[in-house]
Parts: C-alpha cells; structure tokens; sequence
C-alpha cells in the first residue's frame, strides 16, 4: 500500500475479472467460475478496505477527516440496499436475471477505472516518505483549490519530524514496538467489536424474525430492504455530525443502542410464544439495532484507525486492523448458527456483553480526535504508552546530534 491511488488502481483487476467470469457463468455452464470469482471479489474486498480509508484520511483536512473518513462506509451501505433492489425476485433475483445482477459489480469498477488516474497521491505520503516537499505542496493545491497550503505542509513536517525515529514499522514490529502498544490494542478492539456485536448474527437472524411476526416469506425481502433504508439514513447522519458530536460519543450512543437492542430482543424472542404481539417487537428491535451500528460501530472505526497512527506505522496498522476485521466476520458466521442452536435467544446475550466492554474500553482508553492533528492524538497516546515525544519541532532541532543517541521509545513519534 506504498502508493494509494496506484493499489486502488490495480485492484480494480480483481473487481472487473469476477464481474465478467459471473455474467458469463450461466452460458458457460460451470459453477466453479462463480465460486473462483468469489475468491477474486474477497482479494478485492480486503484490498479496498484497507487502501481507501487510509487513502481518503490522509487527504482530508483534520476539520473533514470525520465525514471524509465515513464516506467509505456510506457508500458500502448504499451499495448493500442496491444489491438488495437489484436481487428483489421482481428486478434481478429470479432464474433468468441472477448472471446480470452479478455482472453488475463491474458497474462502479469502470468508473473508478477513469477517474483515479486524475487523483493525486497522498500528499501526505508523498512529502513523509518520499521526501518530495514540492509534490506534495502541488498536490494539496490541487486537493484544496487554493494556493495557500504552509500551513498544512508545516503540520506534515512536524509529524516528519516527530516520527523520524520510528521508521518503517512491519506488522511484526508493531506487535513489539511499545510506544505503539494501546493504538494496536485499540484497533483490534474496535473492530472484533464491530464484528462481534452480533450485527451479520442479526442480519441472519432477521428473516426468521419477520416470519415470526406474520410476515410472509415472500415478503421478507421487502422489510430487508425497508432495514437498508434504516441502515443508510443513520450512517448518512453519523456521516454528518460526527465533525459535530465527535467519535467517542456516536461510538458510545451506538454500542449502546445495539447492547439494549439485544437485550429487549432475547426477552422478545424467549417470550414470543406466550404474548404473540412481542414477535413485533422483535422487529422493531432489529431495526434499532442496524440504527445503533449504523450510528457508530459501523462506520466510525475507519476514521480512528487512521488517526491513532501516524505515517510510517498506518500501513502496517491497517493490515492488523483488516485482518482482524476479515477474522472476526468469519468467526460470527461460522460459529452463530452453531450457538444459536444450541442456547436459541440467549446467543444475543452474549452480543449485548461484547457491546458493553466494548464502549468501556472505548470511554476509558479511546481519546477524541475530533479536530486534533496526528501528533496531537499520538501524544495522548503516549501518555498511556509512558513515553515522552517531544511537544514541538523545535525542540526536536534544537536536541542536534542527541537525537540520534536516543532510543525509539525515547523519541516514539
């Protein structure tokens, strides 16, 4: 990921190849292509998921990081209630219709095809890594639509200098580099608790749910789509006041929302069959859940995981940060049905647990960022990490030749 918009760019292979090997299944008649594509979209997926947050935290200024960095989210969510039109029996999801509707994944490929060769890269990257303070002032300009942009550049410097120390850090030397430690600690927890609140458990527990309250299988698909309209205006609300109301706070307000949500709907479900009318109430539930991740949970991590680490150490974060991520939704899918089996509504206890040690952690340990540059964030983090970094450039040049002699813990950032 040392070029943004390049591994955006040859990413898109792994987008357009499935997209074209899925539409032609059907007439090839082979299966295995569908189940080859799939592999190929999962390369995509995890590449995208990664590149663009990072990519699009390092452009916006710190006043728009919020917004800018939940945008990937939105747009994910847009994404999954058009796929969810699209497959509706009466459009794409019927026998004759389905090789289209797979094939439509290349759609939104060709567009980023076209436009990303007119991005620039990171000016961030480019003046921190490549050391092309030029480029970087050029490429801001351009981001910015004014010519003024020192006092950017002198942020960036300042994070150049602060950060000198560290190095290039692999994702083995971040797992043993202290002055790191509660960033690690804090991505990891933020998303396996994004994954672990049960919301894919919900999503496949829904259906059962709606059948439950009377709604006929046939129109299920509907109220899914009605939950896509839930999920899309509460992210595009999280999208707008998280500049507003800061991260912690929707991070909070979410967790806590979803905890009560799968709380009230283990009571829903446990007492259904005595008072039939609970069984709505088992909607309603469901509904306030995909609210409250939507709110928090679901799109504000991307934003933190790229404030909490500075330039020469996101790279390797957000491969830590991604496979959690990947690791975590599988284990949900995979080990849910089994639980559920075995202990049927109380599985959403355990959901509502993940979702309150989740928000302590994040009230106790998780500064707000709202507002702060990178080295402002890291050196609250530092504070909990017990390292000292210096408060301000000059500092740092007038040390002279002691810099060199102290160690990366002394000097973290």
């Amino acid at each position: 990921m040392d070029e943004r918009p390049g591994t955006l760019l040859i990413n898109n292979v792994f987008a357009i190849t499935p997209a074209i090997l899925m539409g032609v299944s059907k007439v090839a008649k082979a299966f295995e292509l569908i189940i080859f594509s799939r592999v190929l979209l999962g390369v995509c997926a995890g590449i995208s998921y990664s590149a663009l947050p990072m990519y699009l935290g390092e452009l916006a200024p710190k006043n728009l990081r919020g917004a800018l960095g939940t945008m990937t989210e939105v747009f994910v969510i847009v994404g999954v209630f058009l796929a969810q039109i699209f497959s509706l029996q009466a459009v794409l999801g019927n026998p004759t219709g389905w090789p289209l509707l797979l094939a439509l994944t290349g759609v939104p490929t060709l567009f980023q095809l076209l436009s990303l060769p007119f991005y620039p890269e990171s000016p961030r990257y480019t003046l921190i890594q490549r050391r092309d303070e030029e480029t970087a002032r050029q490429a801001l300009r351009k981001l910015r639509g004014w010519k003024d942009v020192e006092d950017e550049i002198e942020e960036m410097r300042v994070e150049d200098q602060a950060e000198r120390a560290e190095g290039r850090l692999s994702v083995l030397n971040l797992f043993t580099f202290r002055p790191l430690l509660w960033q690690l600690v804090s991505i990891i927890v933020l998303m396996a608790g994004q994954q672990l609140s049960g919301v894919n458990a919900v999503n496949y527990y829904a259906d059962m749910i709606y059948l439950s309250a009377g709604v006929e299988a046939a129109h299920s698909q509907y109220v899914t789509v009605g939950a896509g309209v839930v999920n899309i205006v509460m992210t595009v609300i999280s999208a707008g006041t998280v500049e507003r109301l800061g991260r912690r706070r929707l991070l909070l307000v979410g967790y806590g929302i979803c905890g009560s949500a799968c709380l009230v709907l283990t009571l829903a479900l446990l007492f259904q069959g005595t008072v039939p009318e609970l069984s709505y109430l088992g909607i309603i539930c469901v509904f306030a859940y995909i609210a409250g991740h939507s709110t928090g949970p679901s799109p504000v991590p991307s934003v933190v995981r790229t404030e909490i680490f500075l330039q020469s150490s996101r790279p390797a974060a957000f491969m830590v940060d991604g496979a959690v991520h990947w690791l975590t939704n599988f284990i949900v899918g995979f080990v849910f049905p089994s639980v559920q089996e075995v202990i049927g509504a109380y599985s959403f206890v355990i959901f509502a647990g993940i979702c309150l040690l989740t928000a302590v952690y994040i009230y106790v340990v998780i500064p707000e960022t709202k507002g702060r540059t990178f080295v402002e964030i890291n050196r609250i983090f530092a504070k909990r990490n017990r390292v000292e970094i210096p408060e301000k450039k000059e500092e740092i040049t007038d040390a002279g030749p002691c810099v060199s002699s102290l160690t990366a813990q002394e000097t973290s950032f």
